[in-house]
């Protein structure tokens, strides 16, 4: 008869099953949140290490949903919506503060943590809270509040997101010269400022301010402003900002940012002009969150900005250690990088039936007004040599846009002249991130711009500018076929 086995057994049993897993996820942003969920529901043992105290990454905590967050704010308490209606002073708050804004972004994160965390602990996601560091290629050691823990497992996918750049020649100083993750901790609302950066975030922060009625000087050193959208539509915008009394010095560089004495910021440029303002904003790219990782000991390698090369199925040299999300660079999206999580789960479990195609992901920039696009750009399919034509509405003709007070967007369809197919959808306009998603759909299932002309659209609706920029284009084939 054997032995029976020690109660103390079964217990170290069960630590030794904890304390390896089939999937360790480091960073519980989107990319992070969606490898892990995918992961559990393949019936999988997963852990998520996050070194800070709550969940949801950058994403949650300091990127995407505060900045959103807070252009709702802006566009509610400024009543920017309805100048156009009831004329340009119009305002629901006279005076708006930091505060103000800052109250709003406060109770949306707080519940989007919430509703991150319940979403993990439903699927039964351990949750490990500390700084992680490979100890080699299968082992992490985790530095947390309660002590340092190694833990195993078969596959990691990195998911520890971006910080936003540093550079010697702008002292960030988190009162008059700020990062993009400091802009809500600023105590009061400034008169004027300084962006530098004319990428996603410098111009998303640049409308907000304008709309708020600050002087805005926005300076970038390529020739245009989002050089990866529409041409047509990026100068759409410049005529907004101008408009808004932004001032924009592109094709400049800074030099050197000093505080002089009445507590003022000074942007040195290289061209020798000098830019003045109550606040700078530095938001002049990205860096990967590797510096703790210690990835060298795990065989994986970055470049100097901190991004993490994949492969296509976001395997890194090392072929059980995945990385997805911003820390791979470009498009650094939450959408994009949700599916990037999902994309890296399936594979690491063997998975190749889970397939999604990058150029039918839609692209949503938060600018005011906003832009939205999905597909190719004239400039991208003239350089490839396609036929195609162009159809454009106008929210000022669509009764909606009256409506809404936007009579400023405009929805452009670009289709394949031969064969009618639709190339791509480029809005700007209140609502063009949720209004690209038609064109979206039709573009996935390979639909035709008779799609639009055949289809009956609620009336009124911002919709119905698929089918006047359909029977714009429509009119202009028929030209020449004429």
């Amino acid at each position: 008869m054997g032995r029976r086995p020690h109660r103390l057994d079964g217990w170290r049993r069960f630590l030794l099953r904890m304390a390896k897993y089939d999937l360790l996820v480091i960073g519980s942003g989107p990319s992070g949140q969606r490898a892990a969920v995918s992961a559990v529901k393949r019936g999988k043992h997963v852990a998520l290490v996050e070194m800070r105290s709550v969940v949801g990454g950058v994403c949650i905590n300091t990127g995407t949903i505060p900045s959103k967050t807070m252009r709702e704010a802006v566009l509610h308490l400024s009543g920017y919506n309805y100048r156009s209606i009831y004329g340009m002073n119009y305002r629901v708050k006279e005076k708006i503060t930091m505060a103000d804004l800052a109250f709003r972004v406060q109770h949306v994160v707080k519940t989007e943590i919430d509703v991150t965390e319940a979403q993990l602990s439903r699927n039964g996601v351990e949750i490990l809270n500390g700084v992680a560091s490979f100890v080699d290629d299968h082992h992490v050691k985790v530095n947390g509040p309660r002590g340092s823990n190694t833990y195993e497992a078969d596959n990691i996918i990195i998911a520890v997101g971006t910080r936003p750049a540093a550079s010697p020649k702008v002292p960030v100083n988190g009162r008059t010269i700020v990062n993009s993750d400091q802009v809500l901790d600023m105590v009061d609302l400034p008169k004027s400022l300084i962006v530098v950066g004319g990428g996603v975030i410098g111009v998303e922060y640049t409308c907000m301010f304008a709309a708020l009625g600050v002087r805005v000087t926005l300076i970038e050193k390529r020739p245009r402003l989002l050089e990866f959208a529409d041409q047509e539509i990026i100068e759409a915008l410049s005529y907004h900002l101008r408009d808004s009394r932004v001032t924009m010095r592109l094709g400049e560089e800074v030099e050197s940012v000093e505080e002089i004495a009445d507590g003022a910021v000074v942007a040195n440029l290289e061209s020798k002009k000098k830019m003045s303002g109550d606040t700078l904003l530095y938001a002049v790219g990205r860096q990967g969150n590797i510096d703790d990782l210690n990835l060298a000991a795990a065989g994986v390698e970055a470049d100097n900005r901190g991004r993490i090369p994949v492969d296509k199925d976001f395997r890194t040299k090392v072929p059980h250690i995945f990385a997805v999300g911003d820390v791979i660079g470009f498009p650094a999206l939450a959408s994009v990088s949700m599916e990037q999580g999902r994309i890296a789960a399936a594979r690491a479990f063997g998975d190749d039936h889970v397939v999604s195609n990058p150029s039918f992901y839609p692209y949503g920039i938060y600018t005011i007004p906003e832009i939205s696009f999905i597909g190719k750009t004239e400039e991208q399919l003239t350089e490839e040599d396609v036929p195609y034509e162009v159809g454009v509405a106008y929210y000022r003709e669509i009764a909606r846009g009256q409506i809404r007070g936007d009579t400023t967007g405009r929805l452009k369809l670009i289709f394949n002249r031969e064969t009618r197919q639709v190339l791509g959808v480029h809005i700007i306009g209140e609502g063009a991130a949720e209004l690209v998603h038609i064109g979206q759909a039709v573009m996935v299932l390979n639909g035709t711009v008779d799609y639009f002309i055949d289809t009956v659209f609620n009336y009124p609706t911002l919709a119905e500018c698929y089918k006047a920029a359909a029977f714009n284009g429509i009119n202009r084939l028929a030209r020449f076929e004429g």
